[in-house]
């Protein structure tokens, strides 16, 4: 396993090759600290090496953030990893807090996949823990604390403990010059009383619907709010540009690393060709202009490089974007100030990338049980905190797990009764989108599904794994007040 230094340098597939392998020689440089018992806990020098310690990051000219991050740097380093191959992995607690590192998208263990709520090893605060896992699926995954901040917003996703892992497969005809690999982030949150945007795709019976919770309940409670805004820790026009040539196709893999937002992202004079989302390769790739990403929602994409100049990769909310919601793409031999033309908008659809149902034709089984999940939300009113219900009861850790069999395939409907979007995750599996606000599809694997206000998305999946796994909301606020579930696979 080898880690590199998450920037907006690009790299040919050849070259991570020839990047530094650091895990072993940062466990040798901390020993004789605290380490936490693991069952069969491996010997000899760690493929995978994580100190989460704190970090001065120069986000932007003459502004630096305190935060904690990985391996002295936000995000923190990629992890590239291959498919299937074993790895033996080493964390170091440099703070006086214990931590859960969330390995987000792979197929592993509850005992290291990073959750309190499955029972999950912790990094003990000042303290070591190691294990061995195994990578799996292939595709773009990442890595990111999962402790619950509650109202500190110095914690949890708040801060800088998220970076890519990058699975290899085990066959990749590799069609592109180059990957490039970029993480947004948003900064120095604070609490606001001013709701989210309106979704421009609301239908009238939704807006409607929307108008009558609001005259029946307490006000809106807390919302969280940013200053600034980053993309691979750095404001637009701050630090190196992505430099590309004429000609290239490019692949880029991007993360959406905040606690809160869901974002969207366009590269005027260009499109974008999806190939995969949440890591898994889509059925049919399609050409978009504006990348739509929920919170931990990743999308890979190749760009025809074949309009040279220097251009804004960025956000087509122009507040935003000047608070630093963008990354320069520089061509060879092109200077000056990087251009930025508005994008056609056009409504997100899932559906687009897979494969349609006709008729009575179904090209996904039947599942052995379907399980409706219904989002729900009680308004804290003013100076007071929202709470979020799934069927009608917030999270409570004395609660039964609902059973489940491994090996059976499970129906999940998300209904969400709220005027919220919800970025809903899957712990420990990949789940298969079967219908989208009412339009049947297949095909589309995902880990992570962004449910708009009043609509409802339904997923399959099986099991593959025994043991406890966590349903929640990604969307860091919503989940520490209530919008999570577990389930338990025997």
């Amino acid at each position: 396993m080898l880690l590199g230094p998450m920037n907006t340098r690009s790299t040919t597939r050849r070259g991570f090759l020839q990047d530094i392998a650091v895990g072993s020689s940062l466990a040798l440089a901390s020993c004789g600290r605290a380490t936490a018992p693991t069952p069969a806990s491996p010997t000899g020098p760690a493929d995978v090496t994580l100190h989460i310690a704190p970090v001065l990051a120069d986000i932007a000219k003459d502004h630096t953030i305190s935060t904690i991050g990985y391996n002295g740097q936000v995000p923190g380093p990629l992890i590239r990893l291959k498919e299937g191959v074993p790895v033996t992995v080493d964390l170091f607690n440099d703070t006086d807090s214990p931590e859960f590192v969330h390995w987000h998208g792979l197929i592993v263990p509850a005992d290291v996949d990073g959750a309190a709520e499955e029972k999950s090893l912790v990094v003990p605060p000042r303290g070591r823990l190691r294990y061995r896992l195994t990578p799996q699926p292939s595709g773009a995954r990442f890595v990111h604390s999962h402790v619950m901040p509650m109202s500190d917003l110095n914690r949890g996703t708040y801060g800088g403990q998220f970076g890519f892992v990058y699975i290899e497969p085990k066959t990749n005809p590799g069609q592109y010059d180059r990957e490039i690999f970029l993480a947004t982030h948003e900064w120095e949150p604070f609490f606001t009383t001013e709701e989210e945007m309106d979704d421009p795709d609301i239908t009238p019976a939704e807006k409607a619907r929307k108008e009558e919770q609001d005259k029946n309940s307490k006000p809106n409670g807390w919302e969280i709010g940013y200053q600034r805004f980053t993309i691979n820790g750095k404001a637009l026009g701050y630090g190196e540009p992505v430099r590309v040539k004429e000609g290239e196709r490019v692949l880029f893999h991007i993360l959406n690393g905040s606690a809160t937002e869901n974002i969207e992202l366009a590269l005027p004079g260009h499109q974008f060709q999806v190939v995969a989302l949440d890591g898994n390769p889509v059925p049919h790739p399609q050409l978009v202009e504006v990348l739509s990403l929920g919170t931990a929602e990743r999308i890979s994409a190749v760009v025809e490089m074949k309009n040279p100049g220097v251009w804004a990769l960025g956000t087509p909310h122009d507040d935003d974007r000047k608070n630093g919601m963008g990354v320069v793409i520089e061509y060879a031999n092109r200077t000056g100030a990087p251009r930025w033309i508005k994008p056609n908008r056009k409504p997100w659809d899932y559906t687009m990338f897979g494969q349609s149902i006709f008729g009575d034709t179904r090209p996904v089984p039947e599942p052995v049980e379907t399980i409706p999940l219904a989002i729900g939300k009680i308004n804290g009113g003013t100076g007071a905190f929202n709470r979020w219900t799934i069927n009608g009861k917030a999270f409570d850790e004395n609660d039964q797990p609902r059973a489940l069999q491994k090996g059976k395939r499970y129906r999940l409907v998300f209904d969400n009764q709220t005027d919220d979007p919800h970025p809903v995750h899957l712990h420990r599996n990949t789940f298969e989108l079967t219908n989208v606000y009412g339009k049947p599809t297949a095909g589309v694997m995902k880990d992570v599904v962004l449910i708009k206000g009043f609509r409802k998305i339904a997923v399959d999946f099986t099991p593959a794994m025994e043991g406890l796994t966590l349903f929640h909301c990604h969307q860091q606020f919503h989940m520490d007040y209530g919008l999570k579930t577990l389930f338990n696979v025997t």
